[in-house]
């Protein structure tokens, strides 16, 4: 069997049972909260989509390590990233301030742990890193635009 037809064979198999899964809740469902049928089909279709999120996360992380190992451009391309990604996080944990924000209610959050200096730093650490991606960003699609007018 050619590889297309195994790989159409266990999609439908997948679909089948993804079918099966939601139809079975569907008809399942009850008015009453404490019905113990519907918590054990919305917890077996929760385990079910768990597994294929699982399944699918693991071949995509396999199949772009293949790809990496024997594709010496597409391991290059993929350190630049990485290199340029952990540039843009270093810039930002450099310009975060680790002091809390004062705003209506933080006291409640200091109180009970929830916001630390730590946590603090985190976040700006966050919103720098957004702020220049989205710059970035911005400047290649201007860039883009006018690399396309000059040719």
């Amino acid at each position: 069997m050619k590889l297309d037809k195994i790989l159409s064979i266990v999609l439908w198999v997948l679909l089948a049972v993804s079918a099966v899964l939601i139809v079975s809740m569907m008809t399942n469902i009850s008015e009453n909260e404490a019905d113990p049928t519907m918590g054990a089909w919305i917890n077996s279709n929760l385990t079910w989509s768990y597994i294929l999120l699982g399944a699918g996360a693991l071949i995509a992380v396999v199949f772009a390590l293949f790809n990496t190992f024997t594709d010496k451009s597409a391991a290059k391309k993929g350190a630049v990233a990485l290199v340029f990604a952990a540039a843009v996080v270093i810039v930002s944990y450099v310009l975060a301030s680790d002091a809390i924000p004062q705003f209506y209610g933080v006291e409640k959050f200091v109180a009970d742990g929830t916001l630390t200096d730590s946590v603090s730093k985190m976040v700006g650490t966050g919103l720098y890193a957004t702020y220049v991606l989205f710059i970035l960003v911005m400047l290649a699609i201007a860039g883009s635009s006018l690399n396309k007018v000059f040719k």
